[in-house]
């Protein structure tokens, strides 16, 4: 049975749909689109349900968020990342949720997680600077997560290296305008976050090995399976799901197009094996993304319901999944485009839109493929892979 946000998204799809040419010239999310996401109620799926959320199964997130992506793939995008932050505020400090959402529980909060910035440690808190790229709807949102390294006194990173999540409220940071220029997903306004000397109170900060291990969930007492899935499958969800959600956008689109054009030979679409076959294997190999990807999630919320402890092998196996999933929805996307035609990539067609946007979102660093491959095959052969880069998304 469809969740009921799925079904809000369905009744609006067509507003959503066109407002997407409206936020790729804005570059950013119009303020009518981010009403719309916030109407769905697909923001709070993720979000504890002390706070007005629904501490929604993620498999119904992940299907929310791909066919929002393949309506307009910057709001599909900027769910997918904004979604799944309420998930990581449900293990944060009460007070700190309370901050966030004691006034409205429709409160947004940016990323990104990468660790830009380095915490000075001061009397009660830190000294916060950085600057961060990619914070996808920041101009919607009111908070932000941003990663950090640990310094010393003198602000010099501590060695060996340690990775914290810190939460910012809008006051503390700068987002830097004109700083979002590029080929897809421009409508996601994922600009650079400026933070010079902000003071962070210690229960503002959140020791990153607390995801990989599982102890921030279990620390802050949540029952919910949601909140027991890794960190390392919960994150890319929302981001491999919008991918796969953007080639089933381009199938869409393509199909309308195709269904009328006559190609310059005089041969209607419908009557050419050749991209009819290409077509039907295209769209086989979407479904297999998606269905990857929502078995993926599936198997760790059953794991996680039933208590059993999540492997390393399995974290492992369950990044190359998604990995994999989008490499895959992203070639099968290339093989429909490549039989548009000239008509089909003229920015009056949605089609090139979906075409760009799938792209940019494969270039997303949680998509890169050698070091999942590279770790998902030493665990296969019983090899404990070194501390270091290979381990940052595992």
């Amino acid at each position: 049975m469809p969740h009921p946000v799925l079904d809000a998204v369905e009744e609006r799809a067509e507003e959503i749909a066109a407002l997407a040419e409206t936020n790729e010239k804005l570059g950013r999310l119009d303020d009518a689109a981010a009403k719309l996401l916030r109407d769905t109620g697909v923001m709070r799926m993720l979000q504890p349900a002390t706070y007005g959320g629904m501490e929604a199964h993620p498999r119904d997130f992940a299907e929310t968020v791909m066919r929002l992506a393949s309506v307009d793939g910057s709001t599909g995008w900027v769910a997918g990342i904004v979604g799944v932050h309420p998930w990581e505020m449900a293990m944060c400090d009460p007070e700190v949720q309370q901050a966030v959402w004691g006034e409205d529980q429709d409160t947004w909060i940016a990323s990104p997680y990468a660790p830009m910035g380095i915490l000075r440690p001061v009397d009660g808190g830190y000294v916060f600077n950085g600057r961060w790229q990619f914070s996808s709807g920041t101009d919607h949102c009111d908070w932000i997560f941003l990663g950090a390294f640990l310094g010393d006194a003198d602000g010099n990173r501590v060695m060996p290296p340690r990775n914290y999540h810190v939460i910012l409220p809008r006051s503390d940071y700068e987002i830097v305008e004109d700083s979002w220029d590029v080929v897809g997903l421009r409508g996601t306004g994922s600009k650079d976050v400026v933070v010079r000397d902000a003071f962070v109170p210690e229960n503002r900060v959140m020791d990153f090995m607390g995801f990989l291990d599982g102890s921030h969930p279990r620390n802050a007492g949540l029952t919910s399976p949601t909140y027991h899935i890794p960190f390392t499958t919960a994150f890319p969800m929302g981001i491999t799901s919008a991918v796969i959600g953007i080639a089933e956008g381009a199938l869409a689109a393509h199909l309308a197009y195709q269904r009328t054009r006559v190609q310059v030979t005089g041969t209607k679409v419908t009557d050419d094996p050749y991209v009819l076959s290409t077509i039907g294997a295209a769209a086989e190999e979407i479904k297999a993304s998606r269905t990857a990807m929502l078995d993926n999630v599936s198997r760790f919320y059953d794991a996680a319901e039933a208590g059993r402890e999540i492997t390393f092998a399995e974290r492992a196996a369950s990044r190359r999944t998604q990995v994999a999933a989008a490499w895959r929805a992203v070639r099968a996307m290339d093989e429909v485009v490549a039989r548009s035609g000239g008509n089909g990539l003229r920015m009056d067609n949605p089609i090139q839109r979906f075409w760009r946007d799938g792209h940019m979102g494969l270039a997303h660093a949680i998509h890169v493929p050698g070091p999942v491959n590279h770790v998902g095959a030493l665990t296969d052969i019983g090899v404990t892979p070194p501390p270091g880069p290979l381990l940052s998304m595992i």
